[in-house]
């Protein structure tokens, strides 16, 4: 199967869901997205959240660091393909955690299919809690600006979608529990964690819709070359556990075996191949990006 036929296989995936895949714990982890309503109207939650008692947040391990003021960019491969480029940035904003990613196609996935999307979130360095979510959506024609605020004084995720193509609107409150990372805040959470090989985490993840449990399993040390060096590190895998999306797919992420815990190789594998993200720059955040300029 050539490249042509390769990328063509995606236009009915969220491109997001590939592109930002490993990186972002994104596949298989939420529910699919609900067709967009004619209207604005407010949708009433018919699905509760269905985490289990044993999925929670942690606090972040003792003595982890957040890497704030550091930025990550990757080379994203996809079947002996480029398919594009990825940037993870870390900043801290009145004493939260304050996450930015990028992605964006290149080469022949740019000239068939363009993608340039952003997401941006929240979230509590002592609780591990994400506050918010947001998702600017370039894919092909598809233009979509979503916004994501976690209530947990009633324990609801309140979701607001503006599709600025179709002209339409729509609002949902779903369940969640008392603290939830998303999409965002949860490669991050896993680093905060002890990764000692063998054990497992169960954490509820929500990027405005149903809740699910995600596993990480931490499996083994590991030496991973990447454009940006080599590196001693530690590789966990992702599933969800429940949900639409339970079987559908799996991420591996492979951190630095230091206090730093650098992202620095992510994998994933669902129906339409294998997506995987090498290292290629750590940089440091100039003020224009901490102020989001």
């Amino acid at each position: 199967m050539g490249p042509r036929e390769s990328i063509a296989q995606l236009r009915g995936v969220s491109v997001v869901a590939f592109l930002v895949l490993g990186l972002l714990f994104l596949v298989g982890f939420q529910s699919p997205p609900r067709p967009a309503l004619s209207q604005a109207s407010s949708a009433p939650n018919q699905n509760p959240a269905v985490v289990s008692s044993s999925s929670r947040i942690s606090p972040p391990d003792a003595g982890y660091s957040y890497p704030a003021g550091q930025t990550f960019t990757y080379n994203v491969d996809w079947r002996l393909v480029n398919a594009g480029t990825a940037r993870l940035r870390l900043d801290t904003v009145n004493g939260e955690r304050h996450v930015v990613a990028n992605a964006d196609s290149t080469g022949a996935v740019a000239l068939l299919y363009h993608i340039h999307d952003r997401l941006e979130t929240f979230f509590n360095p002592q609780t591990n809690c994400a506050l918010s979510l947001q998702k600017h959506t370039e894919e092909g024609f598809r233009r979509v600006e979503t916004s994501v605020r976690y209530d947990y004084s009633i324990r609801k995720a309140v979701l607001d979608e503006r599709n600025l193509r179709a002209k339409s609107q729509k609002h949902e409150e779903n369940d969640i529990p008392s603290c939830v990372a998303n999409t965002l805040s949860a490669a991050y959470y896993a680093a905060s964690q002890a990764l000692t090989p063998g054990s497992k985490m169960i954490f509820p993840s929500s990027d405005g819709g149903k809740a699910a449990d995600i596993q990480v399993l931490v499996e083994a040390r590991e030496s991973v070359k990447t454009p940006a060096g080599s590196y001693n590190t530690v590789r966990i895998s992702a599933q969800a556990l429940n949900g639409p999306q339970k079987d559908k797919g799996t991420v591996w992420m492979w951190y630095s075996d230091d206090a730093r815990r650098i992202p620095v190789q992510m994998r994933a594998r669902a129906f339409w191949g294998t997506m995987t993200f090498h290292l290629s720059q750590i940089s440091t955040t100039s003020p224009q990006e901490r102020a989001g300029q």
